[in-house]
């Protein structure tokens, strides 16, 4: 018997976004699914939108006051008729056989949850293309959290992720979290003795931020949230966290090393590193432009990310405050 999917999109004010994705959603292979869309409270009118697509998608659309996109999908959850909830970011276009290959998967890869991959579409500009790859490359804190021969240790990402509706019941949906609300469910759903899967042929064409200075805020916000993702989840604290805040002392060291010793070996391996991340982002991409520009992004995640991450440690651990005090925003009030 054929899974049920229902897709459940959370959003606030991105109309152009929106109707890239159900206009990718309408050429799926596979028809039959429902698309939930929750409006977080948007300044602005999406239903002349989602009017566009009346007759040709299966859309429920449901306004509600802003809580951020965590509650949001929780509201749509309960308003899904089908057995599998799929969500999607509003800012992601999907490939035709979407839909089709997240039905095979269900059925040959048995899981309570399930996420996928995100790449850069040929039609991103050149700035989203860079960002895509830092937040994907294997040099940095991107690449895929996973793999098929450790399926059920993969972390989905809210932007390609789907759950077993009774599962993500049990389990209390998304919690208070407003960033890394997505892993904070993965092992949740771990510790609760469920298990996740990475399916290699689901991946969604992700838009991501557009500017570096954005770009900056939001993996500075993702850094401050793994100590406090940590603390809620001891049991699967990796080393390999920290690694961003050791690759941003260990260059302050560096130049602390030539310009009080005179000696530039520390920075001579940052040399090296960037040439790597120079030459895979041109293997990968093709373009020396945004192979350029991906090292930009690339040095601004890993110094973003982690100077959040050695901020919230200490506030954490040292000062011993609690994240709601610490991070107010990182949390929705009730």
């Amino acid at each position: 018997m054929n899974p049920t999917i229902s897709i459940v999109v959370a959003i606030f004010n991105r109309r152009d976004e929106l109707f890239e994705l159900l206009n990718s959603l309408t050429f799926q292979t596979d028809k039959v699914f429902e698309i939930i869309i929750v409006d977080d409270g948007s300044l602005i009118d999406l239903k002349p939108t989602i009017n566009n697509f009346g007759g040709i998608l299966d859309i429920k659309y449901f306004r509600k006051d802003n809580s951020g996109p965590g509650l949001s999908r929780n509201y749509g959850s309960k308003r899904a008729s089908n057995e599998w909830l799929v969500f999607v970011d509003s800012d992601v276009i999907v490939e035709k056989d979407y839909i089709q290959n997240i039905k095979k998967d269900i059925i040959t890869i048995p899981c309570d949850a399930f996420g996928g991959a995100d790449k850069a579409h040929k039609g991103f500009n050149l700035m989203q293309k860079a960002i895509s790859y830092s937040m994907t490359s294997v040099f940095t804190t991107g690449g895929i959290r996973g793999n098929k021969k450790a399926v059920s240790k993969f972390q989905p990402r809210s932007f390609n992720m789907g759950v077993k509706k009774e599962v993500f019941e049990k389990v209390g949906g998304f919690s208070e979290m407003r960033i890394g609300e997505d892993p904070d469910l993965s092992m949740t759903l771990w510790e609760n003795g469920f298990t996740t899967a990475f399916f290699d042929d689901i991946a969604v064409y992700h838009k991501r931020r557009v500017d570096f200075g954005k770009f900056s805020k939001q993996v500075y916000q993702f850094g401050c949230a793994r100590p406090i993702l940590n603390q809620r989840h001891p049991k699967y604290v990796k080393i390999s966290f920290a690694f961003p805040t050791l690759f941003l002392l260990g260059y302050i060291l560096g130049f602390i090393e030539y310009f009080i010793f005179h000696k530039g070996i520390i920075l001579a391996f940052y040399g090296l590193y960037t040439f790597m991340v120079l030459i895979h982002a041109m293997i990968v991409t093709k373009n020396i432009a945004i192979a350029g520009m991906a090292v930009i992004s690339t040095y601004i995640q890993m110094f973003s990310y982690g100077y959040g991450f050695l901020k919230s440690w200490i506030l954490l651990n040292v000062f011993r405050m609690k994240p709601e005090d610490a991070f107010p925003k990182h949390f929705y009030k009730n």
